[in-house]
Order: structure tokens, then sequence, then C-alpha cells
């Protein structure tokens, strides 16, 4: 077994070394679909027209900057979203990961509502291992995000037991 003593030292690189960034557009002229319209605050509705086909993370533009999104399919997002794509020496999930670690209100350039412009996204440094050690970090992260999920539904189950219990034995 691998113990990840082979794996050479991480690469500090720049956003825009890796991916490029592309803006969301207005969705208000398209027809009814299946396609998924995103902005911040997650779905919106679903057209009959895509701006991105295949493997992105999406990060915000205004409002809610600080919680990367990754989507694989047809997607269309909105101008307070933007998406990425084109992406070289990164895997999109490895990505997805790398922009949860970081501190994206920190970067933030607004007074008031939450805001990132693509310049100052491109100029953020992050490590990126080799191709086959992100494959390796993304499986971990991967089990970990499932588990997560599974223990999210039992937990609502409790809830929803508890709350039951709680209608139901002291009529």
């Amino acid at each position: 077994m691998d113990n990840g003593s082979s794996f050479p030292v991480w690469q500090t690189k720049k956003i825009e070394d890796v991916l490029k960034i592309a803006s969301g557009r207005d969705c208000r002229h398209l027809g009814e679909g299946a396609i998924p319209v995103f902005g911040t605050g997650g779905l919106m509705t679903k057209v009959d027209s895509f701006l991105h086909d295949g493997e992105t993370v999406c990060i915000g533009r205004k409002g809610t900057i600080d919680k990367p999104m990754y989507y694989k399919g047809k997607i269309w997002t909105v101008d307070t979203l933007f998406f990425t794509h084109s992406f070289t020496d990164v895997l999109p999930k490895f990505l997805f990961y790398a922009f949860q670690s970081i501190n994206w209100k920190e970067h933030n350039e607004a007074s008031g509502v939450p805001s990132l412009s693509k310049n100052t996204i491109k100029k953020i440094s992050f490590k990126i291992p080799s191709e086959k050690e992100q494959r390796y970090v993304v499986a971990a992260l991967d089990s970990i995000s499932q588990k997560n999920e599974i223990e999210k539904g039992i937990l609502t189950l409790y809830q929803r037991q508890q709350k039951y219990f709680l209608d139901n034995l002291f009529i």
C-alpha cells in the first residue's frame, strides 16, 4: 500500500494558471426546459439552453461568495455566479474541494453586498498535487461527503421521530 511518500511536493499555482472563469448571464429570454439555472442562492429555474456542458465549479460573484458549488452536466448560471471551465493540471472535483478551503470573504471587494471579480479570483493561489494524488484526495473527500449526506438523512429521521413523540405523547 502506498503511504503517500512517493508523491512530489504540492505546487502553488494561481487560479488563472489552471482554469478559465466565465460569467453567468440573464436567462429570462430562454424557454422552459430541463437545464438547471443557478444563482448564488442555488437552483432558480430550468431552461432550454445551456452556457456550459461538463464539469464546473461555480463561485459567487455577488451575494453568497463563500459557497463553491460543483456541477457536472449542462448548466446555465445567472450573472451573480461565475462558472469555471478549460481546466489544466487540475481535476474539477479537486478544485471544488480546494475552493472550499479558501476564505472567500477575505477577498470581498464590497462594503455592502459581498462581491468578487474575475480578476480577484484569478490571482488567488492554492496548492495542487499531481493528478494521481488529486484523484486520491477526491476519492477520500467524496467518501466523507457521502457519509455526511447519509448521516444528515438519519439525523432528519430522528428529528421527525422526536417531533412525532413530542406531539403525540403529551396529549
